[in-house]
């Protein structure tokens, strides 16, 4: 960990972007100004399976204002399909007649007002030539098979699972499912396409600037280097626009056929059906112990729902069999091919869905045994990845659960199930193991400092919500010794150096270090140009162990110099520098790939020598009407422990989001799906269900302090996404203490306990 990491983060920063957005100064892509835009309205399939046999279009192109229709017959050869982020084929859309899923695009309409696009889309008459469909799990007709693997992504295994199991004096063996959920980020899904001359310029919310650009460049044919993407703030994203969709090429083929720009807003129930969402699982889950509640045995398989063509999955074993430690491990993943549009990545897209059915095991084997359930965390608890044998490189799960039981009063808690009560309230108190891998991208950072002290970061990363503005200035301001509020912080611009994906947590990671990495370059210049001039008072001074410290440079016996002064050495005015980092474990030709719009990380199971993951701890209160039925989570408390906190403001924000979205997967999401014509029932927020400000508890987040200077140089773990993650079963394994009913299936409403 490089030095004076105490006063590079940890103190509590307000955004830097705050009031941009509070005040609504901050320009989200369809707030970008374009002159004279058209706007966009999709229509979109009706039917999940078949084929367009006609669009009669008379109607819709005699509603004044309506200047373009778009469909398979006039466009479809201009575009190719986007490249998936799992390298896979994936459904179709205006590219050929065949309908792949409910609600696929299937034309667009450009008109001279957003009013007049809507009223012809609603008037555009399609002919269907329908099939069958297949819905989902156990629907006629999908298809079931091995998901892929790869050398590096093989199922875990290890030892004999099946004989041990058959051997264990404790055993469970049950079957979860999870259901499909949608991100539903407040910004819609929206694009602005504005061409100059052979240049094209995309507005669109992305959580990756140079992915958008190269893959939009290869569908059209075009050399990247004439596609420019831009995404300055993004109104969540949470996976959802993580990859390419293909409503963003047929934008920009609309907007070359106008010659002018042309802007759409799909909405939220086109939301549900033009980009991904998380896909339902089905699992079996079978834990075989020693009666002192060591396991023996672990056997954790997978089904997924994915569509036709595509063999997306997300295989969340890699994670669950690293959690503890266990001599015979035995994992498979399924996908299951249906009649639906792609999903993808989805907040703690493994972990999420698979960590349900093995925190739920975990609570079930404490049960069998009589043991309280940290206990048998605690006696399974591991230093050494039980999959590949290396250490992990911090390990301070326990020291959450104790942190987090403490605090909430599990001393009190009588075990056994419907004990504890209030007047007509069951109250039940549960907990669950929270995880996430620790992954790093590699990034390239343009950075400018004046000997005013003002600095300038640029780099196409991403603002998804998370404060990356602010990580990136704070980084900068306590590498150089300078102040945040004099820095200035340009992201969102694929004409900026690139950075892989934001997904996966590791932005902060990836950001931070790539701009440190720019800082020590230049604190380098500066300490040798000193030590090195006999008029300096840091001449003959060891060029490394001068530091940039409160606007000045300074040497270990107390020496220093102003920054100006400094700096006035190296240039005459503003002094600029080039970074790139590759962390260690990339692939050779990581950061090339990232200037061909390639995303790679470094990923937690994937270093050489140790496993990186962050954890935590989610102890939660459920009551239960006794009659009723109705579940209230009154408060919760979650403890974590994810190495170098860069600012403590924004992290509890991230901490406290995702044990909030952890609750409302647990009791409330659930996209319902008509399983005789396999489309979307509840496609809106008045019938898809997520907490109100009543559902809300008292949510009390720890950080468990943690030093790890293996992960990556700064010791920055990714928080992202971790606090989701075992949410969902510890509100599960609270409502089987309040009522003795065990709920494998989520979410868990009150017709689960009638």
């Amino acid at each position: 960990m490089p030095r004076d990491t105490a006063e590079l983060f940890g103190k509590p920063t307000p955004r830097i972007d705050g009031v941009a957005k509070v005040t609504g100064a901050a320009r989200y892509a369809s707030d970008e100004p374009v002159a004279n835009p058209a706007f966009a309205w999709l229509v979109t399939s009706a039917i999940a399976r078949g084929r367009v046999g006609g669009l009669r279009l008379d109607s819709a192109k005699a509603v004044p204002g309506v200047i373009d229709i778009l469909t398979h017959d006039n466009v479809g050869a201009l575009a190719q399909p986007p490249a998936q982020m799992d390298g896979g084929p994936t459904t179709t859309t205006l590219e050929t007649d065949q309908i792949w899923h409910d609600g696929q695009i299937i034309a667009i309409v450009v008109a001279e007002s957003f009013e007049a696009a809507r009223e012809a889309a609603n008037r555009v008459e399609v002919d269907y030539v329908a099939e069958p469909p297949s819905a989902t799990f156990d629907s006629p007709g999908v298809q079931v098979e091995p998901h892929k693997t790869t050398e590096d992504s093989k199922d875990p295994a290890k030892g004999d699972a099946a004989a041990a199991l058959a051997a264990a004096e404790v055993k469970i063996d049950a079957r979860y499912s999870t259901p499909t959920q949608h991100h539903n980020p407040i910004e819609l899904f929206t694009t602005t396409c504005v061409w100059d001359g052979p240049h094209l310029t995309i507005y669109e919310g992305s959580q990756a600037m140079w992915g958008l650009k190269a893959n939009v460049a290869k569908q059209l044919g075009m050399d990247p280097a004439m596609v420019r993407t831009i995404s300055r703030f993004v109104g969540g994203a949470f996976g959802s626009r993580g990859g390419t969709t293909s409503r963003t090429a047929w934008i920009a083929i609309a907007a070359k056929r106008l010659g002018r720009p042309v802007k759409l807003v799909a909405t939220r129930d086109q939301g549900f059906t033009i980009a991904t969402y998380r896909a339902e699982t089905r699992q079996h889950l079978a834990l075989g112990a020693s009666r002192d509640g060591k396991l023996t045995a672990f056997v954790h398989e997978g089904w997924e729902v994915t569509s036709r063509p595509s063999g997306y999955n997300v295989a969340g074993v890699d994670t669950t069999a690293r959690m503890y430690a266990c001599p015979n491990i035995a994992t498979a993943v399924h996908v299951v091919h249906a009649d639906r549009n792609t999903p993808g990545f989805m907040r703690a897209p493994p972990e999420t869905p698979y960590m349900f059915a093995l925190e739920s095991g975990m609570d079930e084997l404490a049960h069998a045994l009589n043991m309280d359930p940290i206990e048998l965390r605690r006696v399974n608890d591991t230093k050494i990845d039980p999959v590949s044998g290396k250490p992990f490189s911090s390990r301070s799960l326990m020291a959450c659960f104790d942190q987090a039981a403490a605090k909430f009063g599990w001393s009190g808690r009588n075990p056994k199930p419907g004990s504890m009560r209030d007047g007509d309230w069951l109250i039940g108190w549960g907990c669950a193991t929270a995880t996430y891998p620790t992954n790093i991208g590699p990034a390239a950072a343009r950075l400018a400092v004046t000997p005013e002290g003002k600095v300038t970061v640029q780099l196409a990363a991403h603002e998804i919500g998370t404060g990356a503005y602010t990580v990136v200035a704070i980084t900068a301001a306590r590498s150089l010794g300078l102040k945040v509020d004099d820095t200035t912080v340009m992201l969102g611009d694929s004409s900026l150096p690139p950075v892989t994906v934001a997904g996966g947590s590791n932005n902060a990671a990836t950001t931070a270090n790539v701009v440190y990495k720019a800082c020590e370059e230049v604190r380098r210049r500066l300490a040798e140009a000193a030590t090195a001039d006999p008029a300096s008072p840091l001449h003959g001074a060891d060029a490394a162990s001068l530091q940039l410290k409160g606007g000045t440079l300074m040497g270990p016996t107390g020496a220093s110099e102003p920054f100006k002064a400094a700096l006035s050495r190296v240039t005459g005015g503003v002094l600029e520098v080039h970074a790139e980092n590759a962390p260690q474990g990339s692939k050779p030709g990581a950061v090339a790939g990232l200037y061909e719009g390639k995303s790679a990380m470094v990923r937690g199971t994937g270093r050489e020598n140790v496993t990186t993951f962050a954890f935590g701890a989610h102890f939660v209160e459920v009551r239960v009407h006794e009659r009723t039925r109705e579940i209230r989570t009154p408060r919760v408390v979650s403890a974590f422990s994810a190495g170098t906190i860069v600012n403590p403001m924004t992290a509890h924000s991230q901490f406290m989001g995702g044990a909030l979205w952890g609750l409302s997967a647990a009791l409330f999401e659930a996209t319902e799906i008509d399983r005789k014509t396999a489309r979307y029932v509840n496609h809106n927020l008045a019938d898809y269900l997520i907490p109100v400000n009543a559902d809300v508890p008292d949510i009390q987040v720890l950080v468990v302090p943690e030093e790890d200077d293996q992960v990556n140089p700064l010791g920055i773990k990714g928080i992202g996404e971790i606090g989701i993650v075992g949410m969902n079963a510890a509100v599960a394994n609270a409502v089987f203490h309040a009522t003795g009913t065990r709920i494998r299936d989520l979410p868990i409403r009150a017709e689960s306990l009638l």
